[in-house]
């Protein structure tokens, strides 16, 4: 072997384990929340809707209605578990309001989910 070929050889190995590491990875359920948020609700909700004046999310609660409402509205016609893991994606990502630990303890855990198949599940 050409002395040139191992440093080639070795950047290949490392981005294909790199590669198969991110495809085995499991979702967390933060992932899982920031994934349908950005599917079903960022062609029509900028940063800046978060960020307003007047906005309709207050505390945990109100934002739980507003992600229960928006899942009704759209058509999305998200689960429980699906619309507490959107909230808490919002809640961590910009709003910051206490009670998240709280209201996401009760979550049933997913053995076996990785990323793939939480991209493939189906939003109905």
């Amino acid at each position: 072997m050409a002395r040139w070929q191992i440093p080639v050889l070795a950047a290949s190995l490392l981005l294909c384990n790199q590669a198969i590491l991110a495809q085995t990875a499991p979702a967390t359920p933060d992932s899982r929340g920031e994934l349908l948020y950005s599917t079903h609700c960022v062609a029509c909700h900028s940063t800046q809707i978060h960020w307003r004046d007047n906005k309709l999310a207050t505390d945990w609660a109100t934002l739980n209605a507003q992600v229960r409402r928006w899942s009704s509205n759209t058509g999305a016609a998200w689960g429980e578990e699906d619309i507490l893991l959107v909230t808490r994606y919002l809640n961590a990502a910009y709003y910051h309001y206490p009670g998240a630990a709280e209201q996401m303890s009760g979550l049933p855990s997913r053995p076996g989910m990785t990323a793939l198949n939480v991209c493939r599940r189906p939003f109905a």
